[in-house]
């Protein structure tokens, strides 16, 4: 059962990432500048997508103030959703920062994000000496309404009410062209009363204490790889190794209250998150470089041209849910408020509270 149930989980999480993943068509799109113009580019044109994975990172690791009993143990798939404001669906190429290399041609400025609608980007034009030597557009949004990102966990009782909880997810292939995920993460829950209170003490509070009440952390990281095929202005060979290496990582600490109803249990909690960012293009790109004595464009080979290490999100972040327990199986939801509001829901099954 157990594994017929990962088998299951990790299929459901592969379509749900895959709908998210990056293209590539619309990121070898923005390699066409220099190195410093491609980063400021490809962050501003992604920036949605880094923000709702490490909101989703984020998610789903607690649904009550109580620590699962010595020995127990629980087995959860759940589905995260960032909710993307719409100030984030656009970005302004002027604000940008860009070189004076590369500028808008025309007055339009405003390019769509990933998550943004499906029309193509405003014109670039690449200027060296004074002269335009190249165009390109920038890419079309993929109208995405939402970021989802998965979460697979296992979770066992320890003593002292402390609850030990860890994600994985193997590498999985998402398809030719959309690249491979790879996730893992660890947490902890400690149940308060029971640290704190002597046995016989906390027997009377367990019966006196209206609510459980639990601090947690939990730490999460996603790899995602893609291959890249940029083609050579100059048409050269295209380097065979050209990919995106992207490491996604988000902490999340929490302070839980819940009240268990039979087999309902609310719950609430408040907390501190941050996620980071970290996106490297790896292999060689030829790129447009100056222009030589009769304004034909010259061209460099540029390895590994882009680092982008950027901390996307990070302030306090409240929840509100519920889980369902019946019997082995179990029912969980929750609705988040951040920067980015998110909601998750899931099933999971497991053995004793």
């Amino acid at each position: 059962m157990l594994k017929k149930f990962t088998q299951v989980a990790l299929l459901l999480l592969a379509v749900s990432f895959s709908n998210t993943a990056l293209a590539q068509d619309e990121v070898s799109g923005l390699i066409k500048s220099s190195p410093d113009d491609i980063a400021k580019l490809t962050y501003a044109y992604l920036k949605p997508l880094f923000k709702g994975l490490g909101t989703g990172l984020n998610s789903g690791w607690n649904y009550s103030g109580h620590s699962k009993n010595l020995g127990r143990f629980e087995l959860r798939v759940g589905i995260s959703g960032a909710l993307i404001p719409s100030g984030d669906k656009t970005f302004d190429v002027a604000t940008l920062g860009l070189s004076n290399n590369i500028r808008p041609i025309g007055s339009n400025t405003i390019a769509p994000t990933v998550a943004g609608n499906g029309n193509t980007g405003p014109k670039m034009g690449i200027y060296y000496s004074g002269r335009q030597v190249s165009e390109f557009n920038l890419p079309e949004g993929a109208d995405l309404p939402i970021i989802p990102a998965p979460q697979l966990q296992a979770s066992v009782g320890l003593p002292k009410g402390i609850e030990l909880t860890l994600r994985a997810i193997p590498s999985i292939k998402l398809g030719s062209d959309a690249g491979s995920i790879g996730m893992f993460g660890v947490g902890g829950k400690v149940e308060l009363i029971p640290l704190f209170a002597p046995k016989v003490v906390e027997k009377v509070a367990k019966k006196v204490s209206p609510v459980d009440l639990a601090l947690a952390i939990g730490y999460t990281q996603l790899n995602y790889e893609l291959p890249l095929e940029v083609t050579s202005p100059d048409g050269s060979p295209t380097d065979p190794n050209q990919k995106i290496q992207a490491k996604f990582s988000g902490i999340n600490a929490e302070v839980i209250v819940s009240k268990k109803l039979a087999f309902f249990t609310p719950f609430a909690s408040v907390g501190y998150q941050t996620a980071k960012t970290n996106v490297d293009l790896k292999g060689n790109y030829r790129l447009i470089s100056g222009v030589n004595g009769l304004g034909q464009p010259t061209y460099t080979t540029f390895k590994d041209p882009v680092s982008i290490d950027k901390k996307d999100i990070g302030g306090l972040r409240g929840n509100i849910g519920f889980q369902l327990n019946l019997a082995f199986f179990r029912i969980f939801a929750a609705y988040s408020i951040a920067e980015y509001n998110s909601f998750n829901a899931g099933i999971g099954f497991g053995i004793g509270k």
